[in-house]
């Protein structure tokens, strides 16, 4: 070893004194992001994985030839200014291709958003429980999260929210219907919410769910962004389009916001492949969204069963239900795991589970009525 190469402790741990890296101290206060866990089973039960949110569904005919296209030509690289995508999703969202901005999934665009509105020391406000990656984007920008408590209905409190806003808050996160508590924000809440928000404060209006909504008096982001310049709206390909391992989401903002966004973003982050998938689903939409109305449908069932055996859990428009389950949390989970039932545990605060296959929603319910509502 030459006398510049970092040496360890006894327990593998670099040090300072041997020529150890200095990374930013912000890591060792991150929370980690913990994904779903992979699908696994007792001898002789099938396993499903309902723990990560994921389409049961495979790509469709068309979106699966436009992905063996795009593979042919993976040694080139992708067109960073996503024109074909853009071009497509301006015309099916009826926005002006100024308005769009892209990433390797909408965790990435958060990330991208609030790296270009945050400062050292700026203030992130959003709900908690709600999407994990909340903190950890906000910490590495090197901003403050504010987080404010849900509900005793597992619901956004922006009454709360917007007295938790200051003249240090530069953005706002509103996760509509919630992940992982399912419920989404009204439009009239919403709308009164914008109006105690300052102007110069970036809302985010994060539907990575919103093709499952059927609450009628839903948020639709469009419609409030259409009426707001400081609202952005955040989705994704990952859900209802099934493509959640090639990584496509994106912003709806106006054009400074958009720029800013696109100007921030990994250059060359959305593959080639992704592109020509998100593009072939666009144009397959009829047939996605008669996949998302058997997902929604699973979800009622799902819904109602629970509550037929007692269960009194979150409304979802979500393609999940979510048991808040407090300190029971890890027996449940438990016993899902056990059934061959893949979930995915937040703590002592609850265990969500997504809709999957039929057979994995009944098994659901079967061990569900087993271990006794809650």
């Amino acid at each position: 070893m030459s006398e510049n190469a970092s040496s360890a402790d006894g327990q593998g741990t670099p040090t300072r004194e041997a020529g150890g890296v200095r990374l930013r101290q912000v890591l060792s206060q991150l929370p980690a992001y913990v994904p779903g866990k992979p699908a696994s089973a007792p001898a002789g039960v099938t396993p499903y994985k309902l723990s990560s949110n994921e389409n049961p569904y495979g790509p469709l005919p068309s979106v699966l030839a436009a992905i063996g296209q795009g593979a042919a030509a993976v040694n080139r690289y992708p067109d960073m200014s996503v024109a074909a995508l853009t071009e497509r999703l301006s015309r099916f969202l009826d926005v002006d291709a100024e308005c769009l901005a892209f990433g390797t999934g909408s965790v990435a665009v958060l990330s991208h958003i609030i790296t270009a509105a945050c400062d050292e020391g700026d203030e992130v406000v959003f709900a908690w429980r709600s999407f994990e990656a909340y903190p950890i984007a906000t910490r590495l920008a090197g901003a403050v999260p504010v987080m404010v408590g849900l509900d005793e209905q597992q619901r956004h409190r922006l009454d709360a929210m917007a007295a938790a806003v200051t003249d240090r808050t530069r953005v706002v996160l509103v996760c509509t219907p919630n992940n992982p508590t399912g419920p989404c924000v009204h439009a009239d809440e919403l709308e009164a919410f914008l109006d105690r928000v300052p102007n110069d404060v970036v809302v985010v209006v994060d539907e990575a769910y919103v093709e499952f909504v059927r609450d009628g008096d839903a948020v639709r982001g469009l419609e409030v962004w259409r009426r707001h310049p400081n609202v952005v709206v955040l989705r994704t390909f990952s859900k209802a389009y099934g493509l959640a391992g090639l990584r496509v989401g994106y912003a709806v903002a106006h054009p400074p916001v958009a720029a800013a966004l696109r100007q921030t973003a990994t250059p060359f982050g959305v593959s080639s492949v992704a592109q020509l998938a998100a593009i072939a689903s666009l144009d397959a939409y009829d047939e996605l969204a008669e996949r998302v109305a058997g997902i929604v449908a699973e979800r009622d069932r799902v819904a109602q069963g629970l509550a037929d055996q007692g269960w009194k859990l979150p409304a979802s428009d979500a393609n999940f239900v979510y048991f808040p389950l407090g300190t029971d949390s890890a027996d449940f989970a438990r016993a899902c795991e056990e059934a061959g039932i893949m979930v995915r545990r937040y703590g002592d605060d609850g265990v969500r589970v997504t809709i999957g296959e039929t057979e994995a929603n009944s098994r659901l319910l079967e061990v569900a009525g087993a271990f006794g509502a809650r």
